[in-house]
């Protein structure tokens, strides 16, 4: 099975459209969570698309906030999970950040945390419940 992945900061509004799409699949459709809260700070912030083979198969995005640079809605659809996906896109997300963003985080969806530790993200804070699911805050701790 071949996997040519590819993560790209993405914005045009066709492709755009391929990332949300996505995440509607993800979080409203697959995660039951509120549309409302899924579509925000879009303008803002800086979007990729990750794609198996040249069809959509990923996507993120980060934004600088007052407390720094976060990094979110990492979603990768079912049929292109275990194939590195994510491991691509958290990379690539990394790697676009600015050389002098300081302060990174995110809120990790629990069976995610093991994901984000491997890029040196430590869980901060006690669990908490994000859109009827459970996440830690974890902080960037390694290089880049």
């Amino acid at each position: 099975m071949n996997n040519d992945i590819k993560v790209t900061k993405v914005s045009a509004p066709a492709d755009l459209e391929k990332v949300f799409a996505i995440r509607r699949e993800v979080f409203v459709g697959e995660q039951n969570c509120p549309p409302e809260l899924e579509w925000e700070h879009e303008e803002e912030s800086t979007h990729f698309l990750a794609t198996v083979n040249s069809e959509p198969a990923g996507a993120a995005r980060w934004r600088k906030t007052e407390n720094g640079y976060k990094l979110e809605r990492f979603a990768v659809l079912q049929q292109y999970r275990c194939r590195g996906v994510a491991q691509a896109v958290v990379q690539t997300v990394l790697d676009d950040l600015p050389a002098d963003a300081a302060y990174i985080y995110l809120n990790a969806q629990v069976q995610a945390v093991g994901l984000y530790s491997k890029f040196g993200f430590v869980a901060e804070g006690p669990e908490f419940e994000e859109a009827g699911i459970q996440h830690y805050k974890m902080v960037f701790k390694g290089s880049r």
